[in-house]
């Protein structure tokens, strides 16, 4: 495995250690469930808006995810928006 390969594994490791112990139970379930899915086919480009949205304080992100509160628009994202239909589908099964 290349240093490249390695570093971006290690990444994605800690987002999504990150994204599964915010502190915030629901936030917690949608964001690490996400991060399993999606991380590992995200570009670098997509980390870092993920990394981003994991430093939005939790009741602001949990209700931008659930659609309680509209997203700012320095927030709106591809990622944002896969993490709505995530919401919306698979969530709901888990």
């Amino acid at each position: 495995m290349d240093d490249d390969t390695e570093a971006r594994n290690a990444r994605i490791r800690k987002l999504s250690f990150r994204a599964w112990r915010r502190g915030f139970k629901e936030a917690d379930i949608i964001l690490g469930h996400f991060s399993d899915e999606a991380l590992p086919t995200m570009s670098d480009a997509e980390l870092d808006i993920f990394e981003v949205l994991l430093e939005v304080p939790d009741q602001d992100l949990y209700g931008w995810i659930i659609e309680r509160d509209p997203t700012p628009a320095e927030f709106q994202s591809e990622i944002m928006r896969r993490l709505n239909i995530f919401y919306k589908t698979a969530y709901k099964h888990l």
